[in-house]
């Protein structure tokens, strides 16, 4: 034996580690996966079986282990891929012309610099104001302006419906309306500028909203008094949640053309316009109470 061999037997047998490895302790047996995902509907808690009757937020959705269920994961997923898409789609430049209203844009140029300079898109671009002083009615009771927001999708699906119902409501309450236009890359003050250009008593946007889970098709409506640029969002009063499974389009419109002329009578709007006597025309939108949940559609089915 050579000295390196001594000197690896004399280390072991100083550390025993030329003793045999003792036999390892016996495995527990692994129990199988759980058949069920919980809480199931028994077992659910009551106050979250209580709070999901008043909101579509994932209330007492459970678990399994340490983690989200399957199905759980899978429906997130999807309803976050119907957010991005509407993020993303942009309105086309012929939307305005092929359904007959005047087209505005703001000052933003492509859709990236629209989701990144928000300020841009509360200004009309030099080509745009010029054309709407040259076309649009001035000194109206209500210039409806029709735009994309942060959801072309909704503007295309349901905004010309929501437009023409409000246009025609605002006419039965003996309401002027002007010029319809419809603005490109729009952030909600673009309606500053538009309304005080047309010398209006009363500017509303109606516009995608910014999507949530699952809704990529809503529509938000901002109204303000005496639409001038500089105006803050304690001057308007907004509708959200306009689309089939929140306050569907006509019912929006009706309670909007109520909402503007309360705006006109009253000579304000904002935190200022009281609506205490409007309750039985607005419904709950003139309450202070809760309002009825949306409808949740499951995107997603998981088979068992």
């Amino acid at each position: 034996m050579n000295g390196t061999r001594e000197l690896i037997a004399a280390l072991k047998a100083r550390l025993d580690a030329s003793c045999p490895m003792p036999p390892p302790p016996p495995i527990e047996r692994v129990l199988a996966p759980p058949h069920r995902v919980f809480p199931t509907p028994r077992t659910r808690g009551q106050y979250a079986s209580r709070a999901a009757a008043h909101t579509t937020a994932l209330v007492g959705i459970g678990h399994v282990g340490t983690r989200y269920a399957t199905e759980v994961v899978l429906q997130f997923q999807a309803e976050l891929a119907v957010a991005h898409l509407a993020v993303h789609t942009e309105l086309p430049e012929s939307f305005a012309a092929q359904n007959g209203l005047l087209p505005l844009q703001s000052r933003v140029t492509h859709h990236r610099e629209f989701l990144l300079r928000p300020d841009l898109g509360r200004r009309l671009d030099d080509a745009s104001l010029g054309r709407l002083r040259k076309e649009a009615a001035k000194g109206v009771d209500v210039q409806p302006i029709l735009a994309d927001g942060l959801s072309a999708i909704a503007c295309m699906d349901s905004g010309v419906t929501l437009l023409q119902h409000f246009i025609r409501e605002c006419e039965t309450l003996g309401l002027r309306v002007g010029t319809p236009v419809c603005a490109r890359f729009a952030r909600v003050w673009l309606e500053d500028e538009i309304g005080e250009v047309t010398s209006a008593k009363v500017s509303a946007i109606l516009l995608g909203e910014r999507p949530g889970l699952g809704t990529g098709d809503g529509l938000s409506a901002y109204l303000v008094h005496a639409p001038a640029v500089g105006k803050t969002d304690g001057d308007r009063n907004m509708m959200s949640n306009i689309h089939a499974r929140g306050t569907p389009p006509p019912e929006a419109a009706k309670r909007l053309a109520i909402l503007a002329k309360a705006m006109i009578d009253q000579r304000t709007s904002g935190v200022s316009l009281e609506l205490g006597k409007l309750v039985a025309e607005l419904g709950q939108a003139g309450s202070r109470g809760y309002r009825a949940p949306q409808v949740r559609v499951r995107l997603v089915e998981v088979g068992t």
